[in-house]
């Protein structure tokens, strides 16, 4: 099955299964992962922190010894796959300055607990890729690595914070990569490019060695939890590379449904209050969902079990700024309490109890990642500035509405390509989020799939 994108490059399993098979070596895979960055980074400037030499070193060292055969306790899902992270993540040796030209000297003392697992799994780290300051845009642009383009168009972001991520694997610099997501950091750049990308349960994946520079740097620094709402999450361009990913990031065994797409009962939520959906994302959306219904599938446009959502929206809101200044002051002077978070978290317990009885009825709701397809290149913050949405200039903030859908009550979503609309007078990707009950991460990228098959197959 073809999905929409910019390049027929094999995906990551796809590279591992060549290599087991002779037909190439982790050497030449690395090298036309290099030669590729070299050929089309200069435009997208996806990659901040490249990592050839050792790569190379990796990949001849892996060519003394056979792979171990499928099945085997020493299995390598990823052997000798080139790949890239966050810029975020740390790697042993490497810069991570999170966009901040003042803390460029910190060079991270050991592997990330993901990139541990990722080398472990076989992968060969080839370097890092670009994100916004901070990681708190939907642009990828900081004054040290510069400024990421979108594959599909020169002129658009590719989204972000994981903008880099996308545009290297959108490109075909590499088959796959890992990047976080709080507000839709993972969901709007796979949305933005045209991939597939994956939010994971909260929780799942360690996020030990993603630390701000500035807090690493301290000596009496240790990591010992995940940020609230913060989550890591894969990239890739089809859902098979999706799901290894998330298995060999997961700290705990997943659950595999075994009830076909068919038998499932689907909502589809397409508004949100506060938060209006470009007719260049409401168009390719409700397309997708008529053919899934003459295929055969069951979905509600309505629900009385769905949350209050603009309640939800308002305490993710709270607690995303919260979260992302660590306490510190509002921009009107205004600091949270200790009973502010308390009363968030309450108000999230009570949001994942409203979700989890919803998933009692349906299996997975469907909804648009974004309310806008890839936007035009900015000079400051998108969320300093609007969104254009039916030709009307909005606040950007209410569109992270659907990011926080999943976000807020740590729930799983997907995300896949399922077509392209015109914004602003550009074609471009669209894709949709597939939202499960938390821990059904594996599930909710089945089930991408199998939309995925009846949209393109």
């Amino acid at each position: 099955m073809a999905y929409p994108q910019l390049t027929d490059k094999p995906g990551a399993l796809e590279t591992a299964a060549a290599i087991r098979a002779g037909k190439l070596s982790p050497h030449e895979a690395v090298d036309a992962a290099i030669t590729r960055i070299e050929h089309f980074d200069a435009t997208v400037n996806a990659l901040a922190v490249p990592d050839f030499e050792r790569a190379y070193e990796t990949a001849k060292a892996m060519e003394k010894s056979p792979p171990a055969a499928e099945g085997a306790p020493d299995f390598q899902p990823l052997y000798g796959v080139p790949m890239t992270v966050k810029e975020s993540f740390d790697v042993e040796g490497l810069q991570s300055c999170w966009g901040h030209q003042r803390l460029t000297d910190y060079i991270a003392p050991r592997d990330s607990e993901l990139v541990r697992k990722l080398k472990a799994a076989g992968a060969i780290i080839i370097g890092k890729t670009n994100v916004p300051v901070d990681l708190s845009d939907w642009q990828s642009f900081n004054p040290v690595y510069g400024r990421t383009t979108n594959p599909h168009n020169p002129e658009r972001s590719p989204g972000g914070s994981s903008g880099g991520s996308a545009a290297a694997v959108a490109s075909g610099m590499v088959p796959c990569e890992y990047g976080t997501d709080i507000g839709g950091s993972v969901r709007v750049p796979a949305h933005f490019c045209g991939i597939w990308g994956h939010k994971t349960s909260w929780g799942l994946i360690s996020k030990r060695g993603h630390d701000h520079p500035m807090m690493a740097k301290r000596k009496d620094f240790v990591a010992g939890h995940d940020g609230a709402l913060s989550i890591a999450g894969p990239l890739a361009r089809n859902p098979a590379d999706l799901a290894v990913l998330t298995e060999i990031g997961a700290s705990l065994p997943l659950r595999r449904s075994k009830k076909r797409l068919r038998e499932c009962r689907l909502l589809a939520l397409t508004e949100y209050p506060g938060s209006p959906v470009d007719a260049s994302v409401a168009e390719p959306t409700e397309a997708a969902l008529a053919r899934l219904e003459r295929g055969g599938l069951t979905i509600d446009r309505s629900s009385d079990r769905v949350p209050d959502l603009a309640q939800q929206q308002a305490d993710y809101l709270r607690m995303l700024n919260i979260a992302m200044a660590r306490g510190a002051p509002s921009p009107d002077g205004k600091r949270a309490t200790a009973t502010d978070w308390f009363d968030l978290l309450d108000a999230q317990a009570a949001r994942e109890f409203e979700w989890e009885q919803l998933f009692k009825t349906y299996d997975f709701v469907l909804a648009p990642p974004a309310p806008v397809l890839a936007i035009p290149h900015l000079d400051g913050s998108v969320f300093n500035s609007t969104l254009n949405i039916n030709g009307e200039d909005l606040p950007a903030g209410p569109g992270l509405a659907w990011a926080g859908l999943a976000t807020f009550p740590n729930l799983p979503s997907t995300v896949l390509p399922i077509g392209s609309g015109t914004y602003l007078g550009a074609k471009l990707p669209c894709g949709m989020q597939v939202v499960g009950p938390r821990w059904s991460d594996l599930d909710c990228i089945a089930a991408a799939e199998a939309i995925g098959k009846i949209l393109h197959g």
